[in-house]
């Protein structure tokens, strides 16, 4: 297979591309093919990173329930890690597909704590 030049400047769409990709198959496979009971709380891909090498994807996960079940919860997912990178070899033709890591996506939880201490620094009454 030869690289066209073109194809050389567009390896970054390249990788957004398969990133967006990963996102869609991880979250059909996350909405009921896999069966960890530990799986079965609301739970959303927020985002997945995929490395300039595309070597290791990580995916940011919103999981839903108390602290016991989010945690339950991403223990399920890092077990099922292996199936993900061997179910998206199968889905989307890879010769080899990244290193698949979870990881909690905790923005929501982040952007209320700076709103929190924002609002404190605009009325100090609220302490």
């Amino acid at each position: 297979m030869t690289v066209e030049p073109e194809a050389h400047h567009s390896g970054g769409h390249r990788s957004e591309r398969l990133a967006e990709e990963i996102r869609h198959e991880v979250t059909l496979l996350l909405a009921g093919e896999l069966k960890d009971p530990r799986l079965a709380l609301p739970l959303t891909v927020t985002e997945v990173r995929l490395t300039p090498d595309m070597r290791t994807v990580r995916v940011f996960v919103r999981l839903e329930g108390t602290e016991e079940e989010r945690a339950a919860g991403m223990d399920g997912l890092r077990a099922a890690a292996k199936f993900v990178r061997h179910e998206l070899i199968d889905r989307l033709h890879l010769r080899r597909a990244p290193e698949v890591i979870f990881l909690a996506d905790e923005s929501v939880e982040y952007g209320q704590r700076i709103d929190t201490l924002l609002s404190k620094m605009h009325d100090p009454k609220k302490s």
